[in-house]
């Protein structure tokens, strides 16, 4: 019939409204070129600045260890001194000072002593705690030339004001600028005993006034 071909074109139409529309292919993300590396010829003048370079950041890291390694020793130090301080003192004299600093270049003993008895034990084989008590002596030697000639450093226990200062002092390495310190000898502790001998001395020969008025 005349009304089919109409039908049947109607139909159609609809068929391909109802297809689904053909989906765009995602595409591939791009990679990125990795840049060759160049091969750098041993004796090239690249080779040498890489040389450089690399002693360069390797002497600043020796130094650093170096600069840790000396303010971890004065922390101990003047840790030590702090410990020995008497908490009814304001100031101290040289005489007291010198004091201190003989039994800090004694600090060892007992240590030494205990590896001593360790070796002398019958059976034992090779020396025990060789490389320790090598560098203890070697600290001890050092610390006691340096008392004997220019002097050895210690916290400034002298002065009121640097007492108090290191007296608080809770151990911070980084506070150690703020820490005063002095050197004193061997010959300010002979100073002191010989000055003290003297005053002794005068003092016997000072006739006494009773007697002055008998004669």
């Amino acid at each position: 019939s005349p009304a089919s071909p109409a039908a049947g074109g109607r139909g159609s139409r609809r068929t391909r409204a109802a297809l689904p529309a053909a989906r765009a292919m995602p595409k591939a993300p791009k990679t990125k070129k990795v840049p060759e590396q160049k091969v750098i010829h041993p004796y090239s003048r690249k080779a040498a600045q890489l040389v450089r370079e690399t002693h360069k950041q390797e002497k600043k890291d020796k130094i650093k260890n170096v600069k840790a390694a000396r303010l971890n020793v004065t922390g101990e130090k003047l840790l030590w001194f702090q410990s020995c301080l008497d908490p009814s003192k304001t100031e101290y004299s040289k005489e007291e000072a010198c004091e201190i600093i003989e039994k800090y270049l004694h600090r060892f003993d007992t240590e030494l002593l205990q590896i001593e008895l360790a070796n002398s034990i019958k059976g034992r084989q090779g020396r025990q705690h060789e490389a320790r008590e090598a560098n203890l002596k070697q600290t001890i030697e050092r610390e006691r030339l340096q008392y004997q000639e220019n002097g050895l450093e210690i916290p400034d226990i002298l002065n009121v004001k640097h007492l108090k200062v290191f007296r608080e002092w809770d151990g911070d390495l980084k506070k150690l600028p703020n820490i005063k310190v002095k050197k004193l000898s061997v010959r300010d502790s002979l100073s002191i005993q010989k000055g003290n001998n003297e005053g002794k001395e005068d003092s016997q020969e000072t006739p006494n006034q009773d007697d002055v008025s008998e004669h």
